[in-house]
This record gives C-alpha cells, sequence and structure tokens, in this order.
C-alpha cells in the first residue's frame, strides 16, 4: 500500500510539473484564445497558424541561429576556460591558490547587474563590439560555477594517476588532455547543461548590445513581438506561446537526451584495485 501510494505521489508530482509545458503547446496551437479550464483540453479548432503568423512578424529561423551562435560560443569558453581554472586550482601547486579560490566563490555571489554598466561602456565603447557576437559572448565567457565543479571532479581524482604520468614525462597540457579530461567528461556534461539555460534565455545583456533585428537572439526578438506587434496579431495569446515553445524547445530536448548521463560518474575507472 505504501509503494502504491508514493507512486501515485510521484505521478501526481510530474503532473503538475508537466502541465504548464502541456497547456504552452495546446495553447500555441488553438486557432481562438481560451483560458478556461475548457481550453486546457480542446477537442478541435487546433492549428499551426499561430506558428505561421510570429515567424511572418519575427524570423523565427534567424533568431534561432543567432542565439545557437551566442549559447555555443558561451559554452566554448564555459569549458576551455573552466577546465584549465579548475585544474590550475585543484592540481597545481603555487602560491596564493586558496586566495584566488576565495575570489572566485566571492565573484558568484555578486549580482550580473551590477556590473552591466561598466561592462557596457568597456564592450561596447571602449571596444565597438555593439551588434556582434563577441560583444554577447564575452561577458559570459567565463563562468565561475564551471570553474568550481571541474575544481571538485579533478580533486576527486587519484593523486596516483598523476604521479605515474609525470614519472613518464608527461607535461601539465599533456596530463590534463590524457589523463584528467577522459575521466570527468561527467563535469563536462554538467558543466553544458548547467551554463546551456543562462545564455540561451538571456535577454538583458543581448538586448542592450544589439540593435539590429538581424542580431538579436530569439529571447530578445520575441521579448520586442510582445512589446510593439503581440497586440495586433490575430490571436496574440496562441502567437506568444508559440514563441515559447520554439524558445523552450531546444532546452527540454537537450536534458531530455543526457537527463541520464547528468549525474554519472566513472572516476574509479582509472584506477585499478
Amino acid at each position: 500500500m505504501t509503494r502504491w501510494l508514493r507512486y501515485v505521489v510521484l505521478f501526481a508530482g510530474a503532473l503538475a510539473f508537466l502541465f504548464p509545458f502541456y497547456y504552452m503547446l495546446i495553447g500555441s496551437l488553438q486557432s481562438a484564445p481560451d483560458t478556461s479550464v475548457r481550453g486546457a483540453f480542446p477537442t478541435h479548432g487546433l492549428t499551426l497558424d499561430n506558428y505561421a503568423d510570429i515567424n511572418s512578424r519575427v524570423d523565427l529561423l534567424r533568431s534561432l541561429i543567432n542565439s545557437g551562435i551566442f549559447t555555443g560560443g558561451v559554452l566554448l569558453g564555459t569549458v576551455v576556460f573552466g577546465v584549465l581554472a579548475g585544474y590550475a586550482l585543484a592540481r597545481l601547486h603555487f602560491r596564493g591558490r586558496g586566495t584566488l579560490f576565495v575570489v572566485v566563490l566571492l565573484v558568484q555571489v555578486i549580482p550580473f547587474q551590477l556590473m552591466l554598466i561598466p561592462l557596457y561602456v568597456l564592450i561596447v565603447r571602449g571596444y565597438g563590439l555593439a551588434d556582434s557576437y563577441l560583444g554577447m559572448i564575452l561577458p559570459f565567457a567565463i563562468n565561475t560555477t564551471a570553474v568550481f565543479v571541474f575544481r571538485q571532479f579533478f580533486l576527486q581524482l587519484p593523486d596516483e594517476l598523476f604521479a605515474a604520468a609525470r614519472l613518464d614525462g608527461a607535461g601539465e597540457l599533456r596530463i590534463l588532455w590524457s589523463v584528467a579530461l577522459p575521466l570527468v567528461r561527467p563535469a563536462l556534461l554538467t558543466a553544458v547543461l548547467l551554463t546551456f539555460i543562462g545564455p540561451w534565455n538571456e535577454f538583458l545583456w543581448p538586448f542592450l548590445v544589439t540593435k539590429q533585428a538581424d542580431m538579436q537572439p530569439l529571447a530578445v526578438s520575441l521579448a520586442n513581438y510582445i512589446s510593439n506587434v503581440a497586440s495586433r496579431a490575430s490571436n496574440p495569446f496562441g502567437a506568444i506561446l508559440a514563441g515559447a515553445c520554439v524558445l523552450a524547445a531546444p532546452a527540454v530536448a537537450l536534458f531530455i537526451a543526457f537527463q541520464r548521463h547528468f549525474v554519472s560518474t566513472d572516476l574509479g575507472s582509472g584506477v585499478k584495485g
């Protein structure tokens, strides 16, 4: 009885969690807005016109490409700089290592909004990177959370592996590439998943540095659509939900595809016994 009760509670929780996604999808397919309870379970009138309507006002494909380039650049910087910094903080012995790690932790508690003005002056006015992918990517290229994650994973690796590699004459970069990285693949995946959702949904910074519509990522394009165009659509409610579905689909697909590997680990596979 207790087992079945647990299943019922878990099933109810899953339904409560999934219902907003279901309602978003159904609302995006309705030909006319229906915010009543009955509207969540329509029996007719489903159409793709809302997607066609928003695509006629916003270039969804171009906006998705911009979001992909922006997010991909951030992920590349996060992985490269995160691995290098995490390995140095975990495995290299140098003066001030502990102080530097404390600084990394302190950076995480500083709200990004506090740095908007100096970042804007530096990147847009100083470097002239307005309306460019590099201007969008630079403030997010180094992720202190990823540095922390990689450091913790590198610390878990057995010291014997590194000692043996150094005895064989391997340098630090060779040890990092050939010994450490293959054993911290779960950390790579964790950092990518944790980082992806941030730049993919980021609105404020791309909104500030991009004025050209063909450079704006999807989150900014949808916000502009809601503010300026949605009220003139035949079904504003459905068009907005259609845009939200397009924005959410890649993130949902990524987490579903990699959920099995999110917390997996095989750190012990490099040592016998």
